[in-house]
This record gives structure tokens, sequence and C-alpha cells, in this order.
């Protein structure tokens, strides 16, 4: 179909991928309950932008470069470990921040960490330097693409689709469970910072398995 072999096994495999928790669900998830809905569409976005480049570039070969050359995909890969500790590290150090000044005016307690500012840049930023991303799209986004087929790029934009189609629902629940949490997070300081805390935990240990997980 559409050179496009095993569509429902590449279905199959979109949703059980999507649904495994990673820096970028979590990411859309607490943008949304610290600063709302439209906060969390915009990380959202970033996210989508991310994934539409990494596929670009397994369409057009170039992100296979980093299969055939592993010291390119161990330099992306600790940058993108890197990158993930120190957003999780500064999360951390705001929430920390936030409990200890929890006694002054709400407006000083309500400004959102630093690091879930600007989300859809950072979304994006994320998804770019995830390493685990980066592999779906070389290791299963191209294999089921027919070889010879006439127009690759049909095949291409319809996979695309699917993957951000399942994307959207995802995210989309996500973030409206965080509007839920928003509200008791306006309730309850101490839970606030308590789960703003693990979020940044989740960061640095998501930093952690990427550096130290293997390539293969």
């Amino acid at each position: 179909m559409l050179g496009i072999t095993d569509f429902w096994t590449y279905v199959l495999g979109v949703v059980a991928i999507i649904l495994l928790p990673g820096p970028n669900s979590i990411f859309v998830l607490s943008v949304a309950a610290q600063r709302g809905v439209r906060a969390g569409y915009r990380a959202a976005g970033g996210v989508f932008l991310g994934d539409t480049v990494l596929m670009v570039l397994s369409a057009t070969g170039v992100a296979s470069l980093l299969g055939a050359y592993p010291p390119l995909f161990l330099i992306l890969k600790y940058a993108g470990a890197a990158y993930l500790g120190w957003v999780g590290v500064n999360i951390i150090r705001s929430a920390w921040s936030r409990w200890r000044h929890r006694a002054e005016p709400a407006v000083a307690v309500e400004e959102p960490p630093a690091q879930l500012q600007r989300p859809f840049r950072r979304a994006a930023v994320i998804s770019l330097l995830n390493p685990k991303a980066i592999l779906f799209f070389i290791s299963f986004f191209i294999q089921f693409v027919e070889p010879g087929y006439a127009h690759p790029e049909v095949s291409f934009l319809i996979l695309g689709a699917v993957v951000q189609f399942f994307s959207a629902l995802y995210l989309s629940a996500l973030i409206f469970g965080g509007r839920y949490l928003a509200g008791q997070f306006r309730q309850r300081r101490r839970l606030a910072a308590g789960a703003t805390t693990a979020v940044g935990a989740l960061f640095v240990g998501f930093g952690i398995k990427l550096a130290t997980a293997s390539a293969g």
C-alpha cells in the first residue's frame, strides 16, 4: 500500500513506543501542570517539530550516518544525556527555591521553574537530542518503506503522519491531565514542590540512563 510494508504492524509498534514514558512526554505533562493547557500545547508543538526534523533526516538518509559512524552517535548521545541532566538539575533547584520561599506572596511562588519556560524551544531541543527517538527513526521508521517504490516520499509522509497523529492524541491526554494537576498544585504548595522535584529527578535519571545505555 503506497510503498508501505506491514502497515498495521507499524501502527502497533508506534502506539507501543509512544506510550512508553520518555523525556518528551514528561516535559509536556510538567509544562501543562505548571503553566496550563496553552503552554502545554506549545511544548507539544516543540515535540512535533523535533520529531518532524528527525523524520525528514531519516527519509533523506542523513540520520543513517549515525548508524554508519558510531562516534557521531556517541557525541549526540552524550550531548542529549547532558542536556537532560542539566534540565533536571535546574528543575530541582527551582523546586527547592520555591519551597524555601513558600511564605512569600503567591505571585512569587507561582512563577514557573526556568526550565519549564520557553516550552516550545526546550521541547524541540529535548526531542532532537533524544537518542531513543533517533534510534527509533533510524532502526524502525525506515524499515516499513518498500525498497524500490517509485515515490518513497509518499510512504514517509504517511508513516510520519501516523506518528504525529498518535503522538498528538497522547500528548493531548497528558496536557489535559496536567490541567487537573495544576489545580491541585495551586491548592497544595508542598505537593507542587514535591512533584516538581520528582520531575527533575526523572530528567536526571533519563540523562544517566541514556549516557550509560548501549547503542546496540
